[in-house]
């Protein structure tokens, strides 16, 4: 539920899309990352590895993708071509694509346990969940445990239906960082998945306070306050990130969602990864969403 936050999608829209992609996108959130999957955030960090800055706009990541996959296709074994091309490609919702890179990968560098994490992602994106939660068990030790692999390990444990597990592993990441958003996020959504919206929103109002909260962590909160019905409140935030117009039209459609009997289906519905921020490639990420920081 990015970081890598449901935990889970765009971390940088700008005020006018994010309108639209909300209203549209509220029945789709995604576990995650607040988060979303592709973007910041969600690439595991390696000790003592420099990583490039992240893209943070839609030309910037077609750029990052054309760049690397000429350096990937020069090379289809340089580690951190495949690496970055991946990530580029996960970015722009060609998850099929980004799978086949990191199976390649993962092979060459069996011991590189970034790629793992990346390539546990990439399986619960094309919907392998049972696999991506054994590669992702393997990303990490007791001994060097790595918050942002926690955080994608409960956003696919909540997708699994096992919500128990998954707030454990939440609670177990934000021992290691301490109000993180993105986990705060998704541990607040799994609260909701558990049909404990009182506590839910407890969860996701401390997360919105801290000053690294984004759009995705507040449209949480919008989701969890229509669920019990507090439609006004939930406008009066959607309007922080939206024009009068929209925050009005998306709530419209959150109230005719919940009103339906299958309502907590928009709950179900954002169980498809996403701690951490997705970036606003192929939407304009952001419909609320948890973060697949990891």
């Amino acid at each position: 539920m990015s970081q890598t936050q449901p935990a889970s999608r765009p971390p940088f829209p700008r005020r006018r899309r994010a309108g639209l992609g909300f209203a549209v996108g509220l029945a789709a959130l995604a576990l995650a990352g607040c988060q979303s999957r592709g973007g910041p955030g969600d690439i595991t960090g390696s000790i003592g590895r420099s990583q490039p800055a992240q893209p943070r706009t839609a030309s910037d990541w077609q750029a990052e993708r054309d760049s690397w996959a000429r350096r990937y296709d020069a090379n289809p074994k340089d580690r951190d071509a495949a690496f970055y091309y991946a990530r580029a490609l996960r970015a722009s919702e060609q998850h099929a694509q980004a799978l086949a890179v990191l199976q390649n990968a993962v092979l060459v560098h069996q011991d590189d346990r970034e790629l793992l994490g990346a390539y546990g992602r990439s399986l619960a994106d094309n919907g392998r969940l049972r696999e991506a939660d054994e590669v992702l068990s393997r990303a990490h030790s007791p001994e060097r445990p790595d918050w942002r692999i926690l955080s994608a390990q409960g956003t696919v444990a909540d997708q699994l239906g096992e919500h128990d597990r998954a707030q454990q592993l939440y609670q177990t990441a934000l021992k290691l960082v301490p109000n993180e958003p993105t986990v705060m996020s998704n541990l607040g959504l799994s609260l909701a998945l558990s049909r404990n919206l009182p506590e839910a929103e407890r969860v996701l109002r401390e997360a919105a306070a801290t000053p690294a909260a984004d759009v995705r962590v507040r449209q949480n909160l919008v989701l969890v306050l229509g669920l019990q019905g507090r439609f006004g409140e939930a406008e009066t935030l959607a309007r922080q990130d939206q024009s009068p117009a929209e925050a009005a039209a998306a709530i419209a459609y959150l109230k005719r969602s919940v009103s339906q009997q299958n309502s907590w289906d928009l709950l179900k519905g954002k169980a498809r990864v996403q701690p951490a921020p997705k970036p606003p490639l192929a939407r304009g990420p952001g419909a609320a969403s948890t973060q697949d920081q990891g």
